[in-house]
C-alpha cells in the first residue's frame, strides 16, 4: 500500500478541544459497521468534539484508529470509513475505529493539522501515528491492517476493545474482549509468565502451523522469556567486551528488539554470521530468522534484513 509522506509529525494539541459542561452521548455508543442496521457488536463509533478525549483515552487499552473524511467533499472518503467501520467488527476488537467527519468536527481536523482528506491515523497510548493518506480498496486495506496488527503483536500489544453495542459488558471495566484462542497464551504474557505463553503459543502453532498471529506472539514470548530478569548493562558490557560470544551476542539482540532497536538487532547478528563459522554460525542465523518471524515477515525491516543475511551466507 502506497503512502504519502505525512507533513504534519509530532504529538496532537488536545488543549482545544474541552470536555463539555452539559451532558453528551457516551463514546461507548456504537455505529454500525459500514452503516448498517444496530443491534450487532461494534467496535466502531462517531467522534464528535465532545467525545474526541474520551476516545483518544481509549488508545490506553488497545489501538484506536481514526479515519477523517467528508462524505459531501470527497464521498469516497466517506466509503473508507464504512469500509474501516466493517473491518473493525472482523478483528473483533483489536483496534477501535474512531470515525471523523470533518465537516461536522472541524474543530478535531484543526487540532490533528490535517492538510488533506482522508488521513487514517492510528492511536497507541495517546500518541498518533500517521497510518494512511489515501483512498484503497476494501481488500488491500484488510491487509494493511492484518499487518498492522500482526506487527503490534509482535511488540507484546495483545489487548482489544469492549464491544460497543450488542455484547455483554465485561466483569469490570478493565476487562478487554480477547480470542478464545488467544486467552491462555495472553493472560500468560499478561501474568509475565512466559514460560507458560510459549507453551500455550506452541500449542496453537502446532495445531494450525499458518496461524501467523500465533506464530509470531510465540517468537515474541520466546524473545521474553529469554530476556527475564537479565541486567542490561551487564549484558550490553559482556557482549563489548566479546564480540564474537554467540550467548553474549544474541541475548543483547533480544533486548535491542524488545527497545525498539530492530535495525540494530538483525545487524548485530547478521555481523556475528559473517564473522562465524560451523554450528555457531548456524545458531546465530536460527536465532536471527527467530526475530524475523517476531517482528514480521512482511515489515520491509525484515526484508533487508533477509537481504543482509544472504550477503553474509554467500
Amino acid at each position: 500500500m502506497t503512502q504519502q509522506p505525512f507533513s504534519r509529525p509530532g504529538a496532537i494539541d488536545l488543549s482545544a478541544l474541552k470536555r463539555p459542561a452539559a451532558p453528551t452521548p457516551p463514546a461507548g455508543a456504537g455505529v454500525p459497521a459500514g452503516g448498517g442496521g444496530g443491534g450487532i457488536a461494534s467496535y466502531a463509533l462517531e467522534v464528535t468534539e465532545q467525545n474526541f478525549q474520551e476516545v483518544i483515552e481509549r488508545s490506553m487499552t488497545a489501538p484506536v484508529l481514526l479515519v477523517l473524511f467528508s462524505r459531501s467533499r470527497m464521498p469516497e472518503s466517506g466509503q473508507l470509513a464504512d469500509d474501516l467501520a466493517t473491518l473493525s467488527g472482523e478483528f473483533e476488537g483489536r483496534f477501535l475505529a474512531g470515525l471523523v467527519d470533518v465537516d461536522a468536527s472541524p474543530q478535531i481536523a484543526q487540532a490533528m493539522q490535517v492538510q488533506s482528506i482522508p488521513l487514517v491515523v492510528a492511536i497507541l497510548d495517546g500518541r498518533p501515528a500517521p497510518l494512511l493518506q489515501d483512498v484503497v480498496p476494501l481488500e488491500e486495506l484488510r491487509t494493511a491492517l492484518t499487518q498492522v496488527m500482526q506487527q503490534l503483536a509482535t511488540q507484546g500489544m495483545t489487548a482489544r476493545h469492549q464491544p460497543l453495542s450488542g455484547a455483554a459488558p465485561a466483569v469490570d471495566g478493565d476487562e478487554e474482549a480477547v480470542d478464545p484462542r488467544y486467552a491462555a497464551a495472553e493472560d500468560a504474557m499478561a501474568a509475565n509468565d512466559f514460560d507458560g505463553a510459549v507453551a500455550e503459543y506452541q500449542k496453537l502453532v502446532t495445531a494450525n502451523p499458518a496461524d501467523a498471529e500465533a506464530a509470531a506472539g510465540l517468537a515474541m514470548a520466546k524473545v521474553l522469556q529469554r530476556t527475564q530478569g537479565v541486567d542490561p548493562a551487564a549484558a550490553r558490557a559482556t557482549a563489548d567486551s566479546a564480540p564474537d560470544d554467540l550467548d553474549a551476542q544474541t541475548l543483547v539482540a533480544d533486548l535491542d528488539l524488545l527497545e525498539g532497536r530492530v535495525d540494530e538487532a538483525f545487524g548485530r547478528l547478521v555481523e556475528l554470521v559473517r564473522r562465524s563459522a560451523g554450528d555457531e554460525r548456524n545458531a546465530a542465523r536460527e536465532h536471527l530468522l527467530g526475530l524475523f518471524a517476531a517482528v514480521g515477515n512482511d515489515d520491509p525491516r525484515v526484508l533487508k534484513g533477509r537481504q543482509n543475511l544472504a550477503s553474509a551466507l554467500f
